[in-house]
């Protein structure tokens, strides 16, 4: 399968520019049960200084070692039982990320229901830890470097038209410190969506 992941220097930027860039995108992963596609459509962004909401506020430690670098590689944690995935950014040591939050399913979407058996198809990936499950993302994939573009990584749609989309920004969702922030992004419309639609833009 010839594959055109993001490259390391769109991962090497401020997570703000970096989670508006990944809409629109399609997340891959290709395990041996069968390969699963979705088009991102919303994320949230992390921030190395002046955000306590930063699993790297307080500094490095063993589960969090995947978010200080380098750019490009997967941080995934787990949270009650499941996982959230995330994208490292900016330089090495400077501890910033993307949450990838919801996904549009496109391919393999019968394994897709086998793992979650959702009620309907919106809801199969529409938030992190659906998203992982879904896609059988857990920490095996954390520091996985995504630009390689094997088993796992974000692929680069250039054949989509992100401007028929008009982009909404909000606070972030579920977040217990640093709410006021408006660093969630995603498509306006889309029933793929997570969440309240609440938006500031």
């Amino acid at each position: 399968m010839a594959t055109n992941p993001l490259r390391r220097e769109f991962y090497d930027r401020d997570p703000v520019e970096v989670a508006m860039g990944l809409l629109g995108n399609i997340l891959v992963h290709q395990s041996v049960e069968g390969t699963v596609t979705g088009r991102i459509v919303e994320t949230e962004a992390y921030l190395a200084k002046g955000d306590s909401a930063c699993h790297a506020a307080r500094g490095r430690n063993r589960k969090n070692a995947s978010m200080f670098g380098p750019p490009g590689r997967a941080y995934v944690y787990p949270i009650h039982a499941r996982y959230c995935f995330n994208v490292v950014t900016e330089p090495e040591d400077v501890a910033s990320a993307v949450l990838v939050r919801a996904v549009e399913p496109l391919d393999g979407i019968s394994l897709m229901k086998q793992r979650r058996v959702p009620d309907r198809l919106r809801e199969i990936a529409n938030g992190p830890a659906k998203l992982c499950e879904a896609f059988d993302i857990d920490r095996v994939l954390d520091g996985w470097d995504l630009t390689r573009g094997v088993r796992f990584w974000i692929e680069r749609d250039g054949d989509f038209n992100v401007g028929q989309f008009e982009v909404g920004r909000s606070e972030r969702i579920g977040v217990t410190s640093a709410h006021d922030l408006p660093l969630r992004f995603f498509f306006k419309g889309n029933e793929f969506v997570s969440g309240p639609k609440r938006m500031r833009t």
